[in-house]
C-alpha cells in the first residue's frame, strides 16, 4: 500500500484507509461536503468529499476501514486528499497493524527496561507500589504497554506511554546523579507513575479518543486516584510518601494555566515537571522534523513553540 507519509502532491491513490474522523460540513456558498481524516500507520491526512451523494460514495463511517480512490492536493501548504470514490472494506480485505501508528522502538524491551529501574528501588514501600502497577497488574500492563501518550502533540502512537514514560523516568534518574539532593526513590516513583492516569483518559487504538472519563477528571487527577488505591492495598504505607507521590502526579504540568491542580512545591515534582516536559517537547519537535524531512526551508510558524521552525544546518 501506498503510506500517507509519502503522499506528494498529484499523486492519485487507490488503497485502503482507516476512515479516523468524519464530519458533514458547508461551503461559503452553501453545497454539503465531508471533512475526513484518514489514517495508517505513518500518520493521519485531512480528506474531502466535495460530493458525498455521488454514486461512487459508498456509506461509510468513523472507524471504517475505506478503500479510497482521490487525489493529493496542497491547499495552503498542506496536503490534503479530494476523494472521488469510496468503498467500505471488509474483514480480511485489510491487516490492521498497517493502520495504527507504532512506536519505532521494540515495546517488550522498553518494558523490561522499565521493570529493571523498579527493582532499582531502595524503598520497599515505593517498590510494592510500583510492583502492583507494572509486574502483577497483567491487564494495566497489558493498556500501558499498548497505550499513546496523547491524542496528538506527542507519543501518539501505540506504545508511545511507555516510551514516553521510560524517557521521563531516565532522564530523572541522571537528574539524581547530577543533583543528589534528590530523593531518587521518590522521583523515579513519581516518574513512572505520573501519566498512568492516560491509560482511562484516552480509548485504545484505533479510536485513540478522549473517555468520558478522561473529559471530566483529566489524567493527572485519575493517576493520583490509581495510586491512592493501590497503595491502600500495601500494609502500612506511610500517609507522608503517599501524599508525595500524590503531589508529583498533581503538580507534574508544572503551572495551572498548564492544567496541574499544583505546582511544585518539593525538588522532586520539579525535577519531574522539567523532565516531563523536556520529553514531550523534545518528541513533538522530532516528529515535526521528519515529517518536513523534504522541506529544506522553513516550516511555519508551531503554537507550541512559539516560533517559526527549521531543521538545523552543518556547513
Amino acid at each position: 500500500m501506498k503510506y500517507i507519509k509519502d503522499f506528494k502532491e498529484g499523486d492519485r491513490i487507490f488503497d485502503i484507509y482507516l476512515c479516523k474522523h468524519k464530519q458533514p460540513a458547508v461551503t461559503k456558498n452553501g453545497k454539503a461536503y465531508e471533512n475526513v481524516i484518514l489514517q495508517d500507520k505513518t500518520g493521519t491526512i485531512d480528506a474531502k468529499v466535495w460530493e458525498p451523494n455521488n454514486p461512487g460514495i459508498g456509506d461509510y463511517d468513523t472507524m471504517d476501514y475505506i478503500e479510497v480512490y482521490g487525489d493529493v492536493t496542497n491547499f495552503l501548504g498542506t496536503l490534503q486528499v479530494s476523494v472521488k470514490r469510496i468503498r467500505v472494506c471488509r474483514e480480511g480485505e485489510y491487516n490492521a497493524a498497517d493502520y495504527l501508528p507504532v512506536s519505532s522502538k521494540n515495546i517488550d524491551e522498553m518494558y523490561q527496561e522499565l521493570v529493571s529501574l523498579i527493582r532499582s528501588i531502595q524503598n520497599s514501600y515505593l517498590r510494592q507500589l510500583l510492583e502492583a502497577f507494572f509486574v502483577e497488574d497483567s491487564d494495566f500492563v497489558k493498556v500501558f504497554c499498548n497505550s499513546s501518550a496523547a491524542k496528538t502533540v506527542h507519543h501518539g502512537f501505540v506504545g508511545g506511554l511507555l516510551e514516553h514514560t521510560l524517557s521521563v523516568t531516565k532522564l530523572c534518574d541522571y537528574y539524581c546523579s547530577a543533583y543528589p539532593i534528590l530523593k531518587r526513590d521518590l522521583l523515579l516513583t513519581a516518574a513512572m507513575c505520573h501519566d498512568i492516569g492516560k491509560t482511562r483518559e484516552i480509548s485504545a487504538f484505533p479510536a485513540n479518543d478522549y473517555t468520558d472519563e478522561g473529559q471530566l477528571l483529566g489524567h493527572i487527577v485519575m493517576g493520583a486516584q490509581m495510586v491512592a488505591g493501590k497503595a491502600a492495598k500495601i500494609k502500612d504505607f506511610p500517609d507522608s510518601l503517599l501524599t508525595q507521590v500524590e503531589h508529583c502526579i498533581l503538580a507534574h504540568h508544572g503551572k495551572y494555566e498548564y492544567g496541574s491542580p499544583k505546582v511544585p512545591a518539593i525538588i522532586e515534582a520539579l525535577a519531574l515537571n522539567y523532565a516531563d516536559d523536556t520529553d514531550a517537547k523534545l518528541e513533538t519537535f522530532k516528529e515535526i522534523l521528519e515529517n518536513n524531512a523534504d522541506n529544506a526551508g522553513w516550516f511555519g510558524y508551531n503554537r507550541l513553540f512559539d516560533s517559526n521552525l527549521r531543521a538545523s544546518r552543518l556547513q
